[in-house]
């Protein structure tokens, strides 16, 4: 996406330090998104998120919650106006299940994690539906 320089695949919004996929502990799965404002606002990041995540179903786990971590009250507003605008093109009757929080440590996912679908392209067991 133009605008986005880097993107890491990570664990926060939890308490207990250093989470891994093997121990999770109560962390949620996140990525780190570092980006260019002059190219793509903080705004045009979350309604391309928008339009990838459906934040209408109640998480199961802490694990696969959706979350927005901002750093400041703008981006929380801006969060928060997205959101709204979610539920109204629903017509206003529906939940949306985005947890909007303070950011908090970033921790690096394994190797593995990173540039997953990109990895899963190059074997032969992958299939993109």
């Amino acid at each position: 996406m133009d605008g986005v320089e880097r993107v890491v695949v990570g664990y926060t919004g939890g308490k207990e330090p250093n989470p891994t996929y093997q121990n999770i502990k109560d962390a949620t799965e996140a990525v780190l998104i570092e980006y260019n404002p002059s190219v793509i606002s903080y705004e045009g990041l979350l309604n391309e998120w928008s339009k990838q995540d459906y934040p209408f179903n109640p998480p199961m786990k802490t694990q696969y919650k959706s979350a927005i971590w901002v750093k400041n009250e703008d981006e929380r507003e801006v969060a928060m106006r997205v959101l709204d605008r979610l539920k109204e093109e629903k017509g206003g009757k529906v939940t949306v299940y985005v947890d909007v929080e303070d950011v908090c440590p970033f921790y690096r996912a394994e190797e593995y994690h990173q540039d997953f679908l990109k990895k899963q392209r190059n074997s032969r067991s992958f299939t993109l539906y």
